[in-house]
């Protein structure tokens, strides 16, 4: 059957116009997606600039001036280049070596005392039925205390003279310690009224990731006759795991920047006895004015914190593969 003379019309039409480009809308998708990404780009650089002139920036400068000693005079500062020298007078200086030895033993005890008694207190609350929202309301007030008031508290409980904590030794029999006063309980000390300060912070981070565990598999372990120290050792840790790990590296750098506790209750003595570094740093850079080798100072520490995280995350990392 022929077509109709008005529909070969319309075919005739359509045949004779000129067809699209069959590159057209691959170059019109591109020239969108790069919109859409400039777009991006657009949106984003206010925060990006923000971040550059608030954290990049003044490392860049706080790394530039370690090279040089910097003297004030009239209020104007004078910069003489020092090169490598004031990384060289780290090696030599005793009490930022004190500093160290203090700050690692205190990173180690205080985050693993942290972490310990967050975690307990986290399987304690999660096992609870009643009274749980009291039960963490308790459990959070520490951390819910400014630096300054745990420091004034602290010093009144463990005072010499009229502490509580000596009046309550002294019930059973003890002698009173000079917890603050000596060499050998002052760092323990300092130590201690940090776990109670923060671990808050690691109870509620344990406590979250506890309540999104998934439940079927405590429910296969059940039905598979383990005990809880089974659930606990072979189905609980391995899956907290990665809340495990992020805790740890919160709580590590910012023991690594403990000062508070320290500046409060002791001072940085009895003698160099809780003497960290960002207290040395505190001494060097403020008291003493000595700038480019304070900035020096800073970037050591910087330096060793990030050798610690990258540490910790390989550390992770290898775990994780090994499953």
């Amino acid at each position: 059957m022929k077509p109709s003379a008005s529909a070969a019309a319309q075919m005739a039409a359509v045949a004779a116009e000129p067809s699209a480009p069959a590159g057209r809308p691959a170059a019109a998708d591109f020239r969108r997606g790069l919109d859409e990404r400039a777009w991006r780009w657009l949106t984003l650089s206010p925060a990006l600039l923000l971040l550059l002139a608030l954290s990049v920036l003044p490392l860049v400068n706080l790394f530039a001036t370690s090279f040089f000693t910097v003297s004030w005079s009239g209020g104007h500062s004078s910069f003489a280049a020092a090169g490598l020298n004031n990384y060289r007078a780290l090696a030599g200086d005793t009490l930022f070596r004190a500093g160290i030895l203090n700050t690692i033993l205190f990173a180690l005890f205080a985050v693993g005392g942290q972490m310990l008694c967050g975690f307990v207190l986290a399987l304690l609350c999660t096992g609870v039925t009643r009274g749980r929202l009291l039960y963490r309301t308790i459990f959070i007030l520490p951390i819910l205390v400014p630096g300054i008031v745990v420091g004034a508290i602290w010093k009144l409980l463990l005072n010499f003279d009229f502490g509580l904590v000596n009046q309550a030794i002294a019930l059973v029999g003890i002698d009173p310690l000079n917890w603050l006063g000596s060499a050998t309980t002052a760092l323990a000390s300092v130590i201690f009224v940090d776990i109670w300060h923060w671990t808050p912070f690691c109870f509620l981070l344990f406590l979250a990731g506890l309540q999104s565990l998934p439940q079927d598999v405590y429910e296969a372990a059940k039905i598979d006759g383990a005990s809880g120290w089974q659930e606990l050792t072979y189905v609980t840790l391995p899956m907290m795991l990665p809340t495990i790990m992020v805790t740890f590296a919160f709580r590590l750098v910012l023991a690594f920047k403990v000062f508070d506790e320290v500046y409060l209750l002791t001072g940085g003595g009895p003698g160099t006895s809780t003497q960290v570094m960002s207290f040395t740093l505190y001494q060097r850079f403020f008291r003493e004015d000595q700038t480019g080798y304070g900035s020096a100072m800073s970037v050591a520490i910087i330096f060793m914190t990030c050798i610690l995280l990258s540490a910790a995350f390989a550390a992770r990392g290898r775990m994780g593969a090994a499953k």
